[in-house]
């Protein structure tokens, strides 16, 4: 008893065998409100700028990495075609009827808005034309990344984290299969090559929504719609909206698997990472969008139609 006493009150002296009282031990010292607090955000601050560069850094590494197995699997013939068969149809029945039905009242929302400041401007011909380029260059992009991160890339990292926490990847790696090669490129793959084919979807349907709207709803003239849009829309718009789609699907593929393989904590800890990709795959897109947009402007001024 006297070592059990010895060891739970911190003596170093091994003939001393008296116990130490709780009387006898000095009071902890209490501390403020303020004070914790302050502890608390300095610890915050010290924390997450760290943990979110290393994020950043292992999701581009991770890309570059992908995207260097791509092309090499694809030039020696080793790229797993039929894991791509079965992710792109997977993403694709999962995300193309959501996407379809968002499409539509994208398209009739921007033909509303368009319509009410063309009439204040007085210049009501132009108003189906500006609301399906705005469905193009904006709207179809945005909505199918958006439908991507949130429904493809929960998905992908749901799987991913579950065959984390299962164990499944480290038994990968200890047999000496690549989990990149095996798990990530086939789905950056199809993530690639399901966003551009929503990209075309979002387009046909948003420009479809707001043509049928302008001419049945706002009496407006189908040859007007046509050719104002005609003189709007150029080739620059589209290749401007495939490489968005092209990029954007990289960027949901590249951060849902991340997240996925980084999972811990058990079911939670897939909880956690599936809405950990939903919300930095919105974000990335989002500045990401705004970027691509502002170097087109730049870069493509438009002088007139």
């Amino acid at each position: 008893m006297a070592i059990l006493d010895r060891r739970y009150a911190g003596s170093s002296d091994p003939d001393d065998d008296v116990p130490v009282s709780v009387e006898d031990a000095d009071p902890p010292r209490k501390r403020s409100a303020m004070g914790e607090i302050g502890d608390w955000t300095r610890g915050y601050a010290r924390r997450h700028p760290m943990a979110s560069l290393e994020t950043v850094g292992g999701q581009c590494m991770l890309g570059l990495r992908a995207t260097q197995y791509l092309f090499l699997d694809i030039i020696t013939r080793r790229f797993p075609f039929g894991e791509f068969v079965r992710q792109a149809a997977f993403m694709a029945s999962t995300s193309a009827v959501p996407t379809m039905f968002v499409a539509i009242p994208i398209g009739v929302t921007l033909s509303i808005q368009f319509g009410l400041l063309a009439g204040q401007v007085g210049a009501t011909s132009l108003a189906g034309a500006a609301s399906g380029l705005a469905v193009i260059k904006q709207g179809a992009p945005m909505v199918a990344a958006l439908l991507m991160a949130s429904a493809v890339g929960s998905a992908v990292c749901a799987d991913l984290g579950s065959r984390k926490i299962r164990d499944e990847i480290d038994a990968m790696e200890v047999m000496g299969i690549s989990v990149i090669r095996r798990l990530v490129v086939p789905r950056l793959a199809a993530a690639i090559l399901v966003g551009v084919a929503l990209t075309g979807l979002v387009c046909f349907v948003g420009f479809l929504a707001g043509y049928l709207f302008n001419t049945f709803v706002q009496n407006g003239t189908p040859g007007s719609f046509v050719s104002t849009f005609a003189s709007f829309a150029t080739v620059g718009d589209l290749v401007l909206t495939m490489i968005k789609a092209i990029v954007f699907g990289a960027i949901v593929a590249i951060v849902a698997c991340d997240k996925g393989l980084t999972t811990r904590g058990g079911p939670a800890g897939v909880a956690n990472s599936v809405n950990a990709t939903v919300v930095a795959s919105i974000l990335l897109l989002m500045i990401v969008n705004v970027v691509f947009t502002q170097m087109y402007v730049l870069l493509f001024p438009r002088t007139g139609f």
